[in-house]
């Protein structure tokens, strides 16, 4: 009888008994199978939520001193991490250098399977330790929680002084993990063995976003639901951020396209400027003076205590506009000041 590998009782690794005749089953069979097992799986990211939550808390803390976020992994799991922190910055407007991805192999293994790579824990070392600074968080993503290139990546980071966080999908041997929180999802085997691509992929993908999605609205990156801090750098989401600029200030489309071009192509600069007619400039400062939230600006009681000061040529009329007619103009002409945000 041959002898089990350690690898051999890992969950990942466990024969679905559920799948076993998979090959033999009908397009809509499968289909049927897989959605029941995925819907296993997102009730194992539920049972995860308390573990979630202390991760956005050390996430958010991090970033409001000025730390960063690193998402490492291998395989599977290392794209994962490169897909969350490739979104962060159109989604949420945040530079490329605040969320970051370490993936074994490097960037190579992001279009091409470098399976060997993630037994390299030097090469994790290396990079954390050229890379991680104190004050920062490193997520390891790992779905086995045995990775010796994630588990190399978090001993090097807790020793540089970052906080750490593990998002593993196999929670017997990731509970002698150290992080300061381990995240652990049990959504049982794949309906291919170790084809940790699916149940356990989407169950990290699950966690990830809603890690990053939470922390940035807890940094008022966001206003209600609405992607206040969206670059618009395409044709559909200009017309998506005058639409934003239009129902948060509470104006017409025309102006909120005027100052969606007077803002610089900031959203959240061009609401400030639409609802209370303010230059660019002013309207940045008092965002800024606003820690950058936005509710925080629009909150404000009384118009005087943001126009104080918002004369100036920036506001000036546009050739294409009615003769004397500015962005304050406009605003003070089209929406009350008082409106609720």
């Amino acid at each position: 009888m041959p002898s089990r590998s350690k690898w051999q009782s890992l969950p990942t690794e466990a024969i679905n008994p559920a799948t076993l005749a998979i090959d033999r089953l009908s397009p809509v069979d499968i289909v049927e199978g897989m959605m029941a097992e995925d819907r296993k799986m997102l009730a194992a990211v539920q049972r995860e939520k308390e573990r979630i939550a202390v991760g956005i808390d050390i996430i958010t803390q991090a970033l409001r001193t000025h730390g960063r976020v690193f998402f490492v992994g291998a395989g599977t799991s290392g794209r994962l991490g490169v897909l969350e922190a490739a979104e962060c910055p159109p989604t949420f407007g945040t530079p490329r250098r605040l969320v970051q991805a370490i993936i074994a192999g490097g960037h190579a293994a992001v279009f091409r399977s470098r399976e060997g790579a993630e037994d390299d824990a030097r090469a994790a070392a290396r990079a954390v330790g050229t890379r991680v600074r104190p004050g920062d968080v490193v997520v390891g993503v790992s779905a086995s929680g045995v990775t010796p290139f994630v588990r190399a990546a978090l001993a090097t980071a807790r020793r540089r002084g970052a906080r750490t966080v593990l998002v593993a999908c196999n929670p017997p041997p990731t509970r002698g993990a150290r992080a300061d929180v381990v995240i652990a999802p049990a959504p049982g085997p794949e309906v291919l063995a170790g084809s940790t691509r699916l149940k356990a992929g989407t169950a990290t993908k699950l966690v990830l976003n809603t890690l990053t999605t939470a922390t940035m609205a807890r940094l008022g990156k966001v206003y209600g639901n609405r992607m206040v801090d969206l670059q618009p750098r395409s044709a559909k989401l200009r017309e998506r951020a005058v639409r934003l600029i239009a129902e948060i200030a509470g104006v017409r489309p025309l102006l909120a396209r005027r100052a969606l071009a007077e803002s610089g192509g900031s959203v959240r600069v061009a609401i400030v400027i639409a609802r209370y007619g303010l230059s660019r400039r002013r309207a940045a400062r008092v965002l800024r003076d606003a820690g950058g939230s936005l509710r925080g600006v629009l909150q404000r009681p009384r118009r005087k205590e943001l126009t104080r000061t918002r004369t100036g040529p920036s506001l000036k009329a546009k050739r294409s506009q009615p003769k004397g007619r500015t962005i304050a103009a406009a605003v003070s002409q089209n929406v009350p000041f008082l409106q609720k945000a």
